[in-house]
């Protein structure tokens, strides 16, 4: 899955990366190393430009919110739920299978944060003498620094309770897709830590490679079978995984510190 990630490379950098024609410098936020559901988040996606009137589709960096509110919700309750979206059955349920053949996004980020349960604390907990478990948290990013470029969904939601012109009247929100992590030897793992990211956690973002972003992004495709094809896994051996610190499990925390590599998990140190 992906709960948490990092996301602070500046909107004019994102601009260039992703070849955005429009972007509104009023929607700027600010670098943030600690994502987490319900956050404002950056987006590239392809829509109309209303204020030229033109119907082609313009390369834009969005402003939404993580955590998808389908259409037809009756209200936004259920958004901070709704954060991943399962590549092997996004084309079929009802919360995501519109966006999916409509409504694509990326969504730019340094790399995601996944917590693994140390073999000692397993020991205590199995033992009972600890009811819940520390966990040692890894961050996953780019092996050569590039920007991480999770597959994304967004939707519209209209708050009925509001008027049109009420700057809430409509929510836009996106979801991340995940797939079935890599069983691939992580880049420079030891027997220090896991050695896959399937030993990390199960599942993990899709993260497209440039050559699939313009194919994603472009709103006239719109066939499920022809978008699933775009739902492969990158190439094996593209990110590498290291130890942080347990200060990002804590929302409250952010700084660029959290993405500081440790030279062991810090459960390692405990006992």
């Amino acid at each position: 899955m992906c709960g948490r990630y990092s996301a602070s490379r500046k909107p004019e950098d994102l601009v260039g990366m992703f070849g955005v024609a429009k972007w509104d410098p009023e929607e700027t936020l600010a670098p943030d190393w600690n994502v987490a559901p319900t956050k404002d988040v950056y987006a590239v996606l392809e829509r109309p430009d209303k204020g030229t009137g033109d119907p082609a589709p313009v390369r834009q960096l969005r402003m939404l919110r993580w955590g998808l509110v389908p259409s037809w919700a009756r209200n936004p309750d259920g958004g901070a739920k709704m954060i991943n979206a399962r590549a092997e059955t996004v084309h079929e349920k009802p919360s995501f299978r519109r966006a999916f053949t409509a409504r694509r996004c990326l969504l730019p980020a340094d790399g995601y944060y996944e917590w693994v349960t140390a073999a000692a604390e397993r020991r205590l907990e199995v033992e009972g003498k600890k009811k819940r478990p520390r966990k040692q948290p890894y961050f996953v990013t780019p092996a050569d620094g590039s920007v991480m470029a999770m597959a994304g969904l967004y939707e519209f939601w209209r708050d009925g309770t509001l008027p049109p012109e009420h700057p809430r009247a409509w929510w836009v929100t996106c979801s991340v897709v995940t797939t079935e992590a890599e069983t691939t030897p992580l880049p420079g793992a030891t027997g220090d830590g896991p050695g896959s990211l399937a030993e990390i956690h199960p599942r993990m973002p899709l993260v497209l490679p440039e050559d699939r972003w313009s194919a994603w992004l472009d709103p006239a495709r719109t066939d499920p079978d022809d978008l699933r094809t775009l739902l492969a896994p990158p190439p094996a051996g593209t990110v590498r995984a290291y130890p942080v610190s347990t200060e990002v499990s804590n929302v409250r925390n952010n700084g660029p510190e959290l993405l500081t590599e440790l030279e062991a998990p810090e459960e390692e140190t405990l006992f």
